[in-house]
């Protein structure tokens, strides 16, 4: 009996790791999510930019190349390069504040944001992200270009919407929310493989086996004796 129902709950307990491994594997997908665009001044701000390959199984060789362009300027200019897992700041109002939030490890990039220090009202503009990305298919390469802009305002206190406020409750309710929903599912799921389990004790199915196979045996004699 125990035995019996030991091998269920193994049963029950693979399937559930398996399950968890697959939904791990979809929370780990590329999501293009859009920047903030207010940093507070004397405060640490990252600016989000994000751009997920079609087919995840191709590879691929990503560099990324950031421009800024301040408030009244009418020009971009470099001031950060990220390539062959190096970053490189080009302008120095922006030495020792920048700092590579993205991809890390690698030279297929699909998150290509950035931290900036110590924000200064000087860092209020306009940001250009200029991804270049190489796909390498068997037979041939194909270099795609993708271009994010972020228009950054720096604020000297932190102004959070009630639009904001609202939408981040929500998102932990339905986190919290779900969360028992999946609990409830796995209890409900252990006692009904459980009590499934129960309803042919071991002893029980070998007399059943025994009877079964021995009325097949009658049946057969009574068939060779007609």
């Amino acid at each position: 009996m125990g035995r019996y129902r030991g091998d269920t709950n193994m049963d029950f307990l693979v399937k559930l790791l398996l399950c968890l491994v697959a939904v791990s594997s979809c929370w780990a997908g590329c999501v293009e999510v859009e920047s903030e665009t207010e940093a507070v001044l004397g405060k640490t701000f990252k600016i989000q930019c994000i751009s997920c390959k079609k087919r995840g199984e191709t590879k691929a060789d990503t560099f990324v190349e950031w421009f800024f362009k301040e408030q009244g300027d009418e020009e971009f200019n470099p001031i950060y390069i990220y390539q062959n897992t190096r970053g490189n700041v080009k302008d120095e109002r922006f030495m020792d504040r920048l700092v590579w939030n993205g991809s890390k490890h690698t030279d297929d990039l699909q998150d290509m944001s950035i931290f900036i220090t110590n924000v200064s009202y000087s860092h209020h503009g306009e940001y250009m992200c200029r991804v270049n990305r190489t796909l390498q298919f068997e037979s041939h390469f194909y270099n795609i270009n993708v271009t994010k802009f972020v228009h950054l305002t720096v604020v000297p206190t932190e102004n959070r919407d009630i639009a904001s406020i609202v939408s981040e409750i929500m998102m932990y309710v339905l986190i919290v929310v779900l969360t028992i929903w999946l609990v409830v599912e796995m209890i409900y799921c252990y006692r009904k493989i459980a009590a499934a389990g129960e309803e042919v004790p071991p002893e029980n199915a070998s007399d059943y086996l025994a009877i079964t196979s021995e009325s097949k045996d009658n049946c057969l004699g009574v068939q060779v004796q007609e």
